[in-house]
């Protein structure tokens, strides 16, 4: 009974809560992490509340205030300082000395005597001298109780209790009544900006010799970084590099009757060389991966690795833990398969039974060991098929040591699967992006990503395609099709990635399917990216436009506007703290050029629909004015099929 009357503020509606805080929120160190609250009492009392945070274990809590919006909703911001695991909670209490003001005000206001109040009120500042809150304080509370408690002056006595400055005073140390503590501490993610934001580049080292009869070597790779960085990407993304076993390996085109030539596909894990923790011989040793891996650096790119959980049959798992797969009743190991479909060149693991606790800990010293040799960032292969207990207690024990590390999750499955995995811990996510090509097929899509709770947790990274997805919009669209799909992936999302060939607009297509004919992942390929009608200048002011904007940081700015045409996509992206901001136009229709009509969203600069506004072409370099808020555009896939501009604010006149 006592408890609950002490207790007698309502917080509710907290945002982000995941699951009634069965999971944590993420942010980025050093951004804006936003909270909001219901906060209310009964009656007409004065409220006020705040937030709480520390880094996780310690004892000690920071404080920042919330601000209220309307109708007992509240808003605070916290800007965590550094990366790692951290919690929040909401506090409120009833602010007797500020109900106390609002109320004098009032009969001030209809000629009423006040004497009574000045005595109430000069008891409250003495609570506060006596037991002050802020030791900063504890003087000028005492000068004022001081006078307050002396005779005559009425006037001066009253003025000084409503003067900003004792609000200001009492607001910090006077004792907080009734204080009430949201019944749970929510956790948060704080992680560095490549979680959120980052440009991947997809290879297989194999083909980086650029001779069909030649294996490429990780120093064939090291003679590609500047290609990679001159492309303006960040993030060199590898498929796997460790040894393929022999037993059932595919051939090209994914046959089963592979030629002495064949290299495999690298997904099939593990041979007499070695398992996940081991290099594929031809590429080279742990001591050439290690160079590439600080050339990269030096180029400022980080290399990321395939983290793909199958095995070959001729791992060494299999015989040193026979316990962590699936036998057959005849005695014979059971292959990977999703019937119809039957993988033999690879095995699963199971993760239950036997293999708790071997199986858990061998893979998470697989992280450790790449992590150990300078990889923070890994791309997890089907983590659908495996068990979220498993993913969220790896990724908490590796994020007690290295906060710093980043899990791309490739799981192109169904869509609460997808959200469960961001919850357990994946910092990114692959998304349906893929096979969205419609215009409102990608507004409701982003809207979700970017408006709805998963916000919180799911960061999405738009791949434009993957050795596996050869997407038919690609197949059919031609090289318009390809500038354009970049452009989106690079803006709508923070994070996104292109395969390689991309940049020559590769689509051969297995027929009927959205695979690639001869897959890379069955031979070696020799690529030539300097063949016509490539996209590179494409990928290089797109690039160059996320590292110098910084409205394309935050993929939740993301906003759609009026562009009367279903073939234009039509969006903006802006940063308020810095000014920037972003308009996108987008051409979807790969084969015809639209003309069309589109506002200007003058309100966001606080301009009448009538007025003017300053812009830069960032796609020609030119600045101009639009006046008004109504314009019209045309877009020719086969010229340009975007445009992009940056908004500076109301034209000034000379």
């Amino acid at each position: 009974m006592h408890d609950l009357a002490e207790r007698r503020l309502a917080i509710e509606g907290i945002d982000p809560e995941i699951d009634g805080g069965r999971f944590p929120a993420k942010t980025v160190a050093g951004t804006s992490f936003v909270v909001e609250a219901d906060v209310f009492g009964e009656g007409h009392d004065v409220i006020d509340a705040a937030l709480l945070w520390r880094r996780k274990g310690d004892e000690a809590w920071t404080e920042t205030p919330l601000e209220f919006l309307e109708n007992d909703r509240w808003r605070g911001e916290i800007i965590f300082p550094d990366i790692g695991d951290h919690q929040f909670t909401v506090i409120a209490w009833r602010d007797l000395f500020g109900g106390w003001a609002r109320d004098v005000r009032k009969k001030i206001a209809a000629s009423q005597k006040v004497s009574l109040e000045i005595t109430e009120a000069s008891h409250m500042v003495a609570d506060a001298a006596a037991n002050p809150r802020d030791p900063d304080g504890a003087s000028a509370l005492e000068s004022l109780s001081s006078f307050l408690q002396g005779e005559g002056d009425e006037e001066r006595k009253l003025a000084l209790l409503l003067s900003d400055e004792t609000a200001a005073l009492m607001k910090a140390s006077a004792p907080r009544n009734s204080l009430t503590r949201y019944e749970r501490v929510l956790d948060v993610i704080v992680e560095r900006e490549k979680a959120v934001f980052g440009a991947w580049y997809e290879m297989f080292p194999r083909s980086q010799a650029f001779d069909v009869d030649r294996h490429g070597t990780f120093n064939d790779v090291i003679d590609r970084l500047p290609y990679v960085r001159d492309l303006g990407f960040d993030i060199l993304y590898f498929t796997p590099i460790h040894p393929i076993g022999k037993t059932n390996r595919k051939g090209r085109n994914n046959t089963l009757t592979p030629s002495e030539d064949d290299p495999g596909s690298p997904y099939a894990i593990g041979s007499a060389e070695g398992g996940h923790d081991a290099i594929h011989p031809e590429l080279g040793t742990i001591e050439d991966f290690d160079r590439l891996v600080k050339e990269a650096a030096d180029h400022g790119l980080e290399i990321a690795l395939d983290f793909a959980i199958q095995c070959s049959p001729d791992h060494p798992w299999i015989k040193e833990h026979p316990e962590w797969f699936d036998w057959r009743p005849d005695g014979t190991i059971k292959f990977a398969e999703n019937p119809p479909k039957k993988y033999e060149d690879i095995v699963n693991v199971h993760f239950y039974r036997d293999s708790i606790p071997g199986l858990w800990y061998a893979l998470r010293d697989v992280f450790l060991y790449w992590i150990d040799h300078g990889v923070k960032i890994f791309r997890v292969d089907n983590p659908h098929t495996k068990p979220f207990p498993f993913w969220e207690w790896v990724f908490a024990e590796i994020r007690a040591k290295h906060p710093d590390v980043i899990f791309l999750s490739e799981a192109f499955t169904r869509p609460k699967v997808m959200k469960r995995l961001a919850k357990v811990g994946f910092t990114q996510s692959y998304t349906y992006y893929t096979w969205r090509n419609l215009k409102w097929e990608l507004e409701q899509y982003l809207t979700e990503l970017t408006q709805e709770e998963c916000r919180h947790y799911m960061r999405p990274n738009f791949f434009t395609n993957t050795p596996d997805i050869n997407p038919v919009f690609l197949q059919q669209s031609g090289r318009p099709g390809f500038r354009t799909r970049l452009i989106m992936a690079a803006t709508l999302a923070g994070s996104y990635g292109i395969y390689n060939g991309y940049e020559v607009c590769d689509a051969a297509p297995m027929p009927g399917k959205e695979e690639y004919l001869d897959s890379e992942k069955y031979e070696i390929r020799n690529w030539d990216f300097d063949q016509p009608f490539h996209i590179k200048d494409d990928i290089r002011l797109i690039n160059r436009l996320r590292a110098e904007h910084p409205a394309l940081r935050d993929f939740t700015s993301l906003r759609f506007h009026n562009a009367w045409d279903d073939n234009v996509l039509y969006y903006s992206k802006g940063d308020p703290k810095s000014g920037s901001y972003l308009l996108f136009h987008v051409n979807l229709d790969p084969h015809n050029a639209h003309e069309f009509d589109f506002e200007v969203p003058l309100w966001e600069f606080g301009i009448p629909d009538d007025g003017s506004i300053e812009v830069q072409d960032l796609v020609n370099g030119n600045t101009f004015a639009w006046y008004g808020k109504h314009h019209r555009l045309a877009l020719d896939p086969h010229s340009r099929p975007y445009a992009i501009w940056r908004l500076l604010g109301p034209v000034t006149q000379a």
